[in-house]
């Protein structure tokens, strides 16, 4: 008997190895609901390797001299290059990043991802949730094309209000080189947008001028033409209701939202984001387009509103959580996706292996909080909208080739030039081969004047046709693998500049290295700067 279960014990040890040889897949932590990484929150940027110099470290962590206006206290511009992280965080959970997908890829022909990232898998989503009352709020018609879904000044065709602005891609995690494309829509709720009950876009653009002018924190701005009659309201300060093209800022909101004050640089109740992230489409002559198919759809709503005294709570208590090295929390809120503890609401949907859109993971949205929860650097919590193209102009479908490299507020060079001298690469993990080819010198200098003279932004940040094809092959294979718990880059070589363990011993970036910024940019001239802040 004693020799049976000597037997039995070693057949139930080696049947437990044989179980768990086989390293589990990120759907496996999922299935059996069990958190892969309790510091998601931490974006695999944050291990990059600095070596002393470079630092992109700064357009996330950011340290201002705050006024009273601004509501973001989370001051943490120490984070540039020091890696503050929990126990639980030294070790870098994003394994995605040091597979060679060069292999991978062979198998997928130009013609065969071509083919796949012309399909449009967001009209399938809307009409497979048209029931689901979380897909709806996602859903514009003909997104997937967005020539037939947005009108010239950005207003989708379908009535849903939702309207498209111009902004310039945060540096570089969204720059088309490094294996995405994007839009972003804003959509404000329905007493912004009507008068007496009745919808008028007069009064709606009215109110998004004026929750530009809170969040860049603007004195006036131009805007499409307004009709001061219909609103009854002075909007330009000049003693007559007239047809408007420039408004100043206002105590209140106008239309049936007249009794909603303006807060510094924090959006109304109320306030959505649309935001998807897409393949890189290409054409015959090889220019680089936003596809119809899209990687994710993601959402943001301001459910509730917190005064400014009562974020500078949320980010105290923040603090003291680190502080005490507790681990980051994510409040689930069901099928509505989650809280990030600063009123927002955070939902979204990602490809399935067949690329479906399916709605994202608790743990899979937990990896949304790295950016919009307590980072420095945003504007109550979002980061796109303080970067619209400013004003009337920006009011249409994002266009790159529309925007020059335009500085970041209080500094005179463009902003994705200032951006490549501190990084060192073009990308955090200073591995696009071909941005260092096209913009460095053999000695690891920007071509400044290159640079500099380039007439649009797409130039600069747009990939070759090869380049595109090969960073979509190779996300398709993270689609196919569903790992997006490991990372969700696209990286097409195993990564080098990233650290996989942070040791306790690891020198920080010294101070000089150190740079201020601010998300918001230079768009007009210094003395038309001037004029409006």
């Amino acid at each position: 008997m004693k020799y049976l279960s000597l037997v039995l014990a070693a057949f139930i040890t080696f049947a437990s190895f044989s179980v768990f040889a086989k390293q589990p897949s990120a759907l496996d932590y999922i299935k059996h609901n069990e958190v892969y990484n309790p510091e998601a929150v931490i974006p695999p940027q944050c291990y990059t390797k600095t070596e002393g110099t470079n630092n992109p470290c700064y357009a996330c962590h950011q340290t201002y001299n705050y006024s009273e206006k601004r509501p973001n206290i989370m001051n943490d511009g120490d984070l540039q290059g020091d890696y503050q992280f929990s126990d639980e965080g030294m070790r870098n959970s994003w394994k995605n990043l040091f597979i060679d997908r060069t292999a991978l890829i062979k198998g997928i022909s130009d013609d065969t991802i071509l083919s796949y990232v012309n399909e449009d898998n967001y009209g399938k989503f809307a009409k497979t949730h048209q029931n689901a009352p979380q897909a709806k709020v996602m859903f514009i018609e003909n997104l997937a094309y967005p020539e037939n879904a947005f009108n010239a000044l950005g207003v989708a065709k379908d009535n849903s209000h939702w309207v498209a602005f111009n902004y310039k891609p945060f540096p570089s995690t969204f720059w088309p080189t490094n294996g995405s494309t994007g839009d972003a829509m804003i959509r404000l709720p329905q007493a912004f947008r009507e008068i007496n009950g009745t919808f008028n876009l007069d009064v709606y653009f009215a109110n998004l001028s004026l929750v530009e002018i809170t969040i860049k924190d603007l004195a006036m701005i131009s805007t499409p033409a307004i009709d001061e009659r219909i609103i009854k309201h002075d909007l330009n300060n000049d003693g007559i209701l007239s047809t408007v093209t420039e408004i100043v800022k206002q105590a209140f909101y106008v239309g049936d939202a007249k009794q909603t004050p303006l807060h510094a640089m924090l959006y109304p109740k109320g306030t959505e984001f649309l935001h998807t992230v897409r393949y890189l489409g290409v054409d015959e002559k090889g220019e680089i387009y936003n596809a119809p198919r899209m990687k994710e759809v993601r959402y943001m709503k301001k459910h509730g509103f917190k005064t400014a005294n009562k974020l500078r709570g949320a980010y105290t208590l923040e603090a003291k959580e680190k502080e005490f090295e507790q681990l980051p929390k994510t409040i689930s809120i069901g099928e509505r996706g989650i809280d990030n503890g600063f009123s927002w609401t955070i939902n979204g949907y990602i490809e399935d292996q067949q690329g479906e859109l399916r709605p994202q993971h608790y743990q899979e949205l937990m990896f949304c909080n790295g950016c919009h929860k307590t980072v420095g650097t945003t504007i109550d919590q979002t980061f796109s909208f303080p970067r619209k193209v400013e004003g009337k102009l920006g009011w249409r479908y994002i266009d790159l080739k529309s925007q020059k490299d335009v500085p970041t507020l209080g500094e005179s060079d463009g902003e994705f030039l200032t951006y490549l001298q501190r990084v060192g690469g073009g990308d955090e993990f200073r591995q696009n081969q071909e941005m260092l080819l096209r913009w460095f010198d053999n000695d690891g200098n920007v071509k400044r004047d290159k640079v500099s003279k380039l007439d649009s932004i797409y130039e600069l940040i747009m990939p070759s046709k090869e380049r595109a094809l090969k960073l979509n092959k190779a996300y398709k294979t993270i689609v196919q693998e569903q790992s997006f718990l490991f990372g969700r880059d696209a990286n097409i070589s195993k990564a080098t500049n990233v650290l996989e363990q942070v040791d306790d011993e690891q020198t920080p970036l010294p101070p000089e290295h150190h740079h201020k910024w601010d998300i918001r940019l230079s768009w007009l001239t210094g003395e038309e700067n001037a004029v409006r802040r």
